[in-house]
């Protein structure tokens, strides 16, 4: 009985360390960062799960969520990810990581933002000069975890990113750190693996960023009530620099039914950001293994909870994983999102266990 209250107390403190952020509300930076791709969340399972997964993730997705969950990986493996966004917009994520055995994992990944053709107009043609450019951003990532206990994994990621809209660019340098602790608190099993887990991570600790290219030169008369030789005088746009979004995420996780063919797994996260109030995102997700077919996942979330004025909401998907001979497998795993008024988005994941 005494144990039952000892875990009962912890339990409730952890959920009220990660619920009290959002009674924290500070004035909100809507619109103050660039990059705010790095934000939209990859990988379908997390995202299923209403973004709450940084004391979840153990899979080769950690390298976005939270990088000390890829000391966790028991396979090496490859992702492919692929979510339309809003208005035409499409991004990917793709990633590989390789488990060395008493070294740690190596994971090398890519998220991609295309924003389509668009025209080229001016003040004089508002409805297009007839030409037409393209935006897209990347952030290229490479990322090292590793155990440094049974119970304790960290990693870290170092990324770069870019931004061009048609002849204009910027680029940041970023640094992602992260670490995922299990305990047996609330095990079912009494093992750690299946008890209470604490995970944390702060995505995008970098440099600012400062548009600048061709498109940004300009001919003036800097004296144009005077004759001389002042018309094509050579002149650029001097643009501000811009902070990237930096996320501090905190999680707690648990896991109150674990058997052989069922597991159920509950997740809370909080998050600090620095271009908008504190919210919390919440998830759960059940398997059921299948005798010859596999284990199939079905999850569910809410996103954005407790932040004012947000469009998201609701999220679910599912999950199927079969393994093969050699211990290799392949896994498919599906997202929905509800963004409000925006209207709603779909992700798919496909990756290879080896």
């Amino acid at each position: 009985m005494k144990t039952i209250k000892n875990n009962a107390w912890i339990l409730a403190a952890c959920v009220l360390l990660v619920l009290q952020t959002a009674g924290a509300q500070s004035p909100s930076r809507v619109g103050t960062t660039a990059a705010s791709f790095l934000e939209i969340g990859y990988g379908p399972a997390g995202c299923a799960m209403g973004d709450a997964y940084v004391s979840i993730a153990n899979d080769i997705s950690s390298m976005y969520w939270n990088p000390g969950g890829l000391s966790y990986m028991e396979q090496s493996s490859v992702i492919f990810s692929y979510q339309p966004w809003l208005v035409d917009i499409n991004t990917i994520f793709t990633a590989a990581g390789i488990v060395v055995p008493n070294i740690g994992t190596f994971a090398v990944g890519l998220i991609g933002v295309d924003y389509g053709e668009m025209k080229v107009t001016s003040v004089e043609m508002q409805q297009g000069t007839g030409e037409t450019f393209f935006a897209s951003d990347y952030a290229f990532n490479v990322s090292y975890a590793k155990k440094l206990a049974r119970w304790f994994g960290f990693g870290a990621t170092a990324k770069y990113i870019r931004s061009t809209i048609w002849h204009t660019s910027a680029h940041a340098m970023a640094l992602d750190l992260g670490v995922l602790i299990e305990t047996s608190f609330f095990s079912a099993t009494g093992r750690e693996e299946n008890g209470l887990k604490i995970g944390m991570s702060l995505s995008n600790y970098g440099t600012k960023m400062q548009y600048s290219g061709i498109d940004l030169l300009n001919s003036v008369d800097i004296s144009p009530n005077e004759a001389g030789n002042y018309k094509d005088s050579k002149a650029s746009f001097d643009t501000d620099e811009w902070d990237i979004p930096l996320i501090f995420r905190v999680g707690v996780s648990v896991q109150p039914i674990v058997s052989t063919y069922q597991t159920l797994t509950l997740g809370a996260d909080a998050l600090h950001v620095n271009n908008n109030n504190e919210t919390v995102n919440l998830g759960a997700e059940y398997m059921f293994n299948v005798p010859g077919l596999g284990k199939i996942f079905l999850r569910g979330g809410y996103r954005a909870l407790f932040l004012e004025d947000s469009e998201f909401g609701t999220t679910f998907g599912c999950g199927v994983l079969k393994h093969f001979m050699g211990n290799s497998g392949i896994q498919f795993d599906y997202a929905y999102r509800n963004v409000g008024i925006l209207g709603t988005v779909n992700s798919f994941g496909l990756n290879l266990l080896f």
